[in-house]
């Protein structure tokens, strides 16, 4: 549990009305964020004192809005300061938490961020995560700890759209659009590379392109979320 719970869950309500909004431009970027990492499964997570709220998800069955914090690793991963990684659930699981929700989405690999607040408190997690194990490589951590600092700037834009008499919907709708844009590549990429030789150069390439197209958008929305907090 984090030293300061107290103040942690006070900083988490306002942000509680974001996980049932129907917003096309968040559950885009989901969508996004497991497109990044070429995994099936991607989630904006508020941990609230018992329950982790997961309703701005990509690939989670629909029942799975709200789970016990007792079973999810987000409850684990907010409490770092740096990415968390589990390349292989199926061999070595964590044990901070209960098995159950893990056996039963057959878990095999896992990567969190903190999702923290402007006065640095954790409220969530931006997690990337598939059934199958795989390694997650230094500059990977590195590229979702980039994008949940995004995500935090989305999140705390649209709170901040919601408190104005009006608001630029043509420039919320352009950060919808330049996402929404980069999915679209990011999968065309993926699925040509899945034609290829894995190690081979014409997959090394895309995969590259992948990558850049990452930090395109990234550096694109952050100019974005710039723009409309000015």
């Amino acid at each position: 549990m984090p030293v300061d719970e107290a103040l942690r869950l006070q900083a988490l309500r306002p942000y509680q009305l974001l996980n049932t909004m129907r917003d096309e431009t968040f559950s885009e970027l989901v969508r996004l964020a497991a497109k990044l990492f070429n995994v099936p499964i991607g989630i904006v997570a508020f941990v609230d004192e018992e329950e982790v709220s997961m309703g701005l998800n990509y690939g989670l069955p629909p029942d799975m809005d709200r789970v016990d914090r007792g079973e999810t690793l987000c409850s684990v991963a907010m409490l770092s300061e740096e990415t968390t990684v589990f390349e292989n659930l199926h061999d070595h699981p964590c044990d901070l938490i209960s098995p159950f929700l893990v056996k039963r989405l057959n878990l095999g690999f896992y990567a969190g961020h903190t999702l923290r607040t402007e006065a640095g408190y954790p409220i969530g997690v931006l997690c990337v995560i598939g059934h199958e194990a795989r390694t997650f490589s230094e500059t990977e951590s590195e590229l979702l700890a980039r994008l949940a600092t995004v995500v935090m700037g989305l999140l705390d834009l649209r709170l901040h759209l919601l408190q104005q008499p009006t608001w630029n919907q043509q420039l919320w709708e352009a950060i919808y659009a330049r996402i929404e844009s980069s999915v679209t590549r990011l999968e065309t990429l993926g699925a040509l590379a899945a034609w290829e030789a894995e190690d081979g150069p014409t997959a090394q390439a895309y995969q590259a392109s992948a990558r850049e197209e990452s930090l395109r958008v990234m550096a694109v929305l952050t100019e974005q979320i710039q723009a409309l907090r000015a």
